[in-house]
């Protein structure tokens, strides 16, 4: 036993001080990332807790009061057009049990008078405009802003028409894609590779794995942009469907793998990006940017906008 020992010691305390070199120093292995765009503002739905989500007001206030990125969802339409809403079921947000999938686009019924914020349990938002938007307004209206785009179904006519209307309108710098299951981000890569995008949760998994184990300096990153939820968020200003996020140790837990400044500097200094979310006082969008997050998502823009212009230094 002995002998190997004798062996072994070495070699792992050799492994764990050259991966440690090089989660320092990713700059030898790997090229910088370089995209088009760097953003520490980012509004959720739109910016759904000012205004009704995912409506062009919303995208127009989030814009003046400096967001520098919109996030937002995107479903087909019976007839084929693309529309910016985050459920494919209209229920929660119209009072109306349809999809959005079984409508023409000029049947879409309006959105409720007010709608409650979903990461700011008991508050509510409104605004004049109740009319779903299309993707194409957006771009339209807002040629240079950077869109972050989640695709939650793997529809591949849903995914070509956003990929058509990125390349009509010359954004593929700007517009990422976005999804937590990896066969849709398959799917999206497939349809336009030249669009910058997200780490899926099987990615982000996989990404804890290689930084614990010491694999992670040596491994290409394909992915730009890493978004998850800031931990502390979780039974406080959102409450999960899920029993389990429900779980004080497990949230706990949860807090202690993914904050890691370790592994956000690493990522930084390959040039990807790490979004927090999502952060709806202040005392959250502080822990985000303590922990070392280059963005924050909010659904509060002015909010947001007010600490960024407070603390520039620091964030």
């Amino acid at each position: 036993m002995a002998s190997y020992l004798y062996y072994l010691v070495p070699a792992v305390g050799g492994y764990a001080l050259t991966s440690l070199y090089f989660l320092k120093n990713p700059h030898i292995l790997h090229k910088k990332k370089q995209t088009a765009f760097l953003c520490t503002h980012i509004s959720h739905r739109g910016g759904c807790g000012e205004r009704i989500e995912n409506t062009m007001e919303a995208f127009t206030h989030a814009v003046e009061v400096g967001t520098e990125m919109l996030e937002l969802d995107c479903h087909l339409t019976k007839d084929g057009h693309v529309i910016v809403s985050h459920d494919e079921n209209l229920l929660r947000q119209t009072g109306h049990d349809v999809t959005i999938s079984s409508l023409n686009l000029e049947e879409l019924p309006s959105y409720k008078e007010t709608l409650e914020v979903t990461f700011k349990t008991g508050h509510y938002s409104t605004g004049t405009d109740k009319n779903f938007a299309l993707l194409e307004d957006v771009f339209r209206k807002f040629p240079h802003m950077a869109v972050n785009i989640e695709v939650k179904e793997n529809n591949s006519a849903l995914i070509e028409k956003i990929s058509d209307l990125v390349k009509k309108y010359n954004r593929e710098g700007i517009s990422v894609w976005a999804s937590v299951e990896s066969s849709i981000m398959a799917s999206c890569r497939k349809m336009n590779s030249s669009m910058p995008y997200m780490f899926t949760l099987k990615r982000g998994l996989q990404l804890l794995l290689l930084y614990y184990t010491g694999i992670l300096p040596f491994v290409p990153l394909g992915e730009s942009f890493l978004q998850f939820y800031l931990p502390q968020i979780f039974n406080r200003t959102y409450i999960p469907d899920s029993w389990i996020l429900r779980n004080s140790l497990v949230i706990y837990l949860i807090e202690r793998l993914t904050l890691r400044k370790g592994m956000f500097k690493h990522l930084k200094d390959r040039g990807i990006q790490i979004h927090l979310f999502v952060c709806n006082e202040e005392e959250d969008i502080e822990a985000a940017f303590a922990a070392g997050a280059t963005g924050v998502m909010s659904d509060y823009p002015t909010l947001l906008s007010n600490y960024i212009q407070r603390h520039r230094h620091a964030t």
